[in-house]
Protein backbone atom coordinates (compact mmCIF):
# COMPACT_ATOMS: atom_id res chain seq x y z
CA UNK A 1 0.00 0.00 0.00
CA UNK A 2 2.62 2.49 0.56
CA UNK A 3 2.76 2.88 -3.39
CA UNK A 4 -0.63 4.06 -3.77
CA UNK A 5 -0.38 6.35 -0.66
CA UNK A 6 2.88 7.73 -2.68
CA UNK A 7 0.76 8.25 -5.59
CA UNK A 8 -1.90 9.57 -4.18
CA UNK A 9 0.45 12.30 -2.51
CA UNK A 10 1.63 12.82 -5.39
CA UNK A 11 -1.71 13.49 -7.56
CA UNK A 12 -2.60 15.54 -4.52
CA UNK A 13 0.19 17.83 -4.60
CA UNK A 14 0.10 18.76 -8.26
CA UNK A 15 -3.61 19.27 -7.92
CA UNK A 16 -2.95 21.76 -4.89
CA UNK A 17 0.16 23.26 -7.01
CA UNK A 18 -2.53 24.05 -9.95
CA UNK A 19 -4.89 25.79 -7.67
CA UNK A 20 -2.74 27.79 -6.02
CA UNK A 21 -0.99 28.88 -9.25
CA UNK A 22 -4.81 29.87 -10.66
CA UNK A 23 -5.48 31.38 -7.48
CA UNK A 24 -2.31 33.63 -7.34
CA UNK A 25 -3.14 34.68 -11.01
CA UNK A 26 -7.15 35.18 -10.01
CA UNK A 27 -6.15 37.59 -7.34
CA UNK A 28 -2.45 39.01 -8.40
CA UNK A 29 -3.50 39.45 -11.91
CA UNK A 30 -4.94 42.86 -13.09
CA UNK A 31 -6.59 42.80 -16.49
CA UNK A 32 -6.18 45.79 -18.90
CA UNK A 33 -9.15 48.02 -19.66
CA UNK A 34 -9.08 48.91 -23.50
CA UNK A 35 -12.10 50.16 -26.37
CA UNK A 36 -13.22 47.75 -28.07
CA UNK A 37 -15.06 48.62 -31.36
CA UNK A 38 -16.98 46.29 -33.49
CA UNK A 39 -17.91 47.30 -36.96
CA UNK A 40 -21.62 46.20 -38.18
CA UNK A 41 -22.18 46.28 -41.98
CA UNK A 42 -24.84 48.50 -42.94
CA UNK A 43 -27.18 45.91 -44.35
CA UNK A 44 -27.77 44.48 -41.11
CA UNK A 45 -28.75 47.85 -39.58
CA UNK A 46 -30.72 48.82 -42.52
CA UNK A 47 -31.77 45.53 -44.43
CA UNK A 48 -32.90 46.07 -48.07
CA UNK A 49 -36.16 44.65 -48.12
Amino acid sequence: MPTLFRFLFFCATIAGIVYVTLWSFAVFVEPRERDVTVRIPSERINPVE
